[in-house]
């Protein structure tokens, strides 16, 4: 039986909490998983359980990843019925997401995971990098962030809205754009729009991806500034290989298309060593 609206917790400021509540936008989110037979399904903040009462009905496996310590025993209680259904309370900014998939009797990881999440601003570019590093990890994800979260990481060449964040997400993963959530959907009403968004891991390997990070964050340190300048600064051999690789050293950075900055990774640029 589902608690009453008066007996809930209430949302936490601090964790960033906007509880959904829609059924419409529940189910739209349950489509958009399109869960397959014995899959695992992990869900970072289930929170009240809203979602998470429609992910014990459809999946064999379910693991809930909560982080405030006043839900983890109302949703084992509310949920105590549900063999498929593990509460692991913990953060997800801390936890190994290998740890969570489970294992066969030799004790090997067989399967990995299919991730749902609704997450809070504040920690919205932190997870995405530690998704990208774990993206190994994880078969699918369907994820809710603040609207112009995903209005940033879906930003196109010569968008203004494109940045560091924008590119690494478009060399880890495929990225669909799903659809927006509005305010009245949650409790409390957050003050924004919420987009939900479907990232596929990519399974080409880069060759040296601490290189690649190195080279967007720096190319991105300055907007304003053009991709030379903001290059040149780190890198002494920085114009000679734009000219060779055919980029114009006049462009801001967000002109630059993931080939573009894949090339200039690939290209020997060489690290300034002050």
């Amino acid at each position: 039986m589902t608690r009453s609206s008066s007996s809930q917790p209430f949302a936490k400021k601090s964790l960033g909490q906007n509880f959904l509540v829609d059924p419409a936008y529940i189910e739209r989110i349950i489509k958009a998983l399109n869960i397959q037979h014995e899959e695992v399904i992990l869900e970072i903040g289930p929170g009240r359980g809203a979602l998470t009462e429609k992910l014990v009905q459809v999946a064999a496996h379910i693991i809930g990843l909560e982080l405030d310590r006043n839900l983890v025993p109302l949703l084992r209680d509310r949920f105590k019925a549900n063999s498929n259904l593990l509460v692991v309370e913990d953060d997800a900014l801390n936890i190994d997401f290998a740890t969570l998939i489970p294992t066969d009797d030799s004790g090997l990881r067989v399967r990995q995971l299919k991730l749902v999440a609704n997450l809070p601003y504040y920690i919205s570019t932190a997870i995405l990098q530690k998704l990208m590093e774990q993206r190994h990890v994880f078969s699918s994800m369907v994820l809710m962030f603040q609207r112009e979260v995903v209005d940033r990481i879906t930003a196109k060449p010569a968008n203004s809205e494109r940045g560091f964040l924008t590119v690494l997400a478009e060399a880890f993963f495929e990225i669909e754009r799903l659809f927006d959530v509005a305010p009245a959907a949650f409790r409390p009403e957050p003050k924004v729009w919420s987009s939900v968004v479907r990232l596929n891991p990519k399974t080409t390997v880069m060759p040296n991806e601490t290189v690649f990070r190195e080279l967007i964050s720096n190319g991105f340190r300055q907007k304003r500034k053009t991709i030379a300048n903001n290059l040149k600064a780190f890198y002494p051999n920085a114009i000679e290989i734009l000219a060779s690789t055919k980029i114009d050293p006049t462009l801001r950075p967000e002109a630059l298309d993931l080939n573009q900055w894949l090339r200039l990774a690939e290209s020997g640029l060489k690290r300034s060593a002050k």
